[in-house]
């Protein structure tokens, strides 16, 4: 299995991790949430996770991004998965949408994601962006949560301490390759 899940609190530096990553040639597929946000955003609604529809889009465009499979022998690095969504729903205290039931059912099942996954540890503060206005506290409580989340439907989380970008990125790039062996 070549789909790995990069994880971890709002604010934790795991965009900018993957971002070195992806610099070094990893093929890294950006998160959904954010795009969700943005594209929301663009069009004039300032706070789209507050829509009830706003788990089904993330959801929607999460599926969309898990095609093609990645060529065998090809790791392909997730900025959050479907478990991530589960996460968010939780913490948003929303019910479960039963498109999303269904996807993490089936992604459990078939094995879709590595079951290692990678967990960015908080780096002590969050700087807020239009997509991030959560604070440092709250996002500790959202990492709780994903952790739970990913733990409650089998995975194993690999934690990725805080340090500059390079050097989580080599922390990554190092499991990876042993993985390949």
């Amino acid at each position: 299995m070549a789909r790995w899940i990069v994880t971890g609190a709002p604010g934790a530096g795991k965009t900018t991790v993957l971002r070195e990553l992806a610099a070094r040639g990893h093929d890294v597929v950006p998160e959904a949430a954010t795009d969700v946000i943005a594209r929301e955003q663009a069009a004039g609604n300032p706070e789209p996770w507050t829509a009830d529809a706003f788990v089904d889009r993330v959801l929607a465009l999460q599926q969309a991004r898990q095609q093609p499979d990645p060529p065998p022998g090809h790791n392909r690095l997730f900025d959050r998965s479907p478990v991530c969504t589960h996460a968010l729903a939780v913490y948003l205290g929303r019910p479960l949408p039963p498109a999303l039931t269904a996807e993490l059912e089936r992604i459990v099942d078939t094995r879709t994601y590595r079951r290692e996954v990678f967990l960015i540890r908080p780096i002590g503060f969050v700087t807020r962006t239009a997509a991030r206005r959560i604070d440092y506290r709250a996002s500790l409580d959202f990492e709780r949560v994903h952790r739970d989340s990913y733990r409650h439907f089998g995975f194993h989380l690999i934690d990725v301490p805080p340090a500059p970008a390079p050097t989580r990125a080599d922390l990554i790039a190092g499991a990876l390759a042993r993985a390949a062996r």
